[in-house]
């Protein structure tokens, strides 16, 4: 598991299985029993908390990666790999994060 990598993650009802992006630094992922995820979602606002992702990116349709959403969860439940962020949409979150969180 590594920063920037999108994963699935079934979150507690009413909320379902989704994609997330691992947001916590490599460096101490390893010592962890959490992580830090934004989850993913189809529901495109176009706002700046958010990143757009598209099957360029590897994904199967049209979403965003939810900055507003931001939340620590077990990392035993964070299921298997789904591709992982490129360098440029890395960068865009990180914007989209300072901005979602008023940094």
């Amino acid at each position: 598991m590594k920063r920037g990598e999108i994963r699935w993650y079934k979150f507690q009802s009413p909320d379902k299985k989704r994609p997330v992006v691992i947001l916590t630094r490599d460096s101490i992922l390893e010592y962890l029993g959490e992580v830090t995820v934004a989850p993913i979602t189809s529901t495109i606002r176009d706002i700046p908390s958010e990143v757009i992702l598209s099957k360029k990116d590897g994904m199967r349709a049209d979403c965003a990666v939810n900055c507003d959403h931001i939340q620590t969860v077990s990392k035993s439940k964070i299921g298997s790999l789904i591709t992982t962020l490129s360098k440029e949409k890395l960068n865009e979150l990180s914007k989209a994060i300072t901005f979602a969180l008023n940094l």
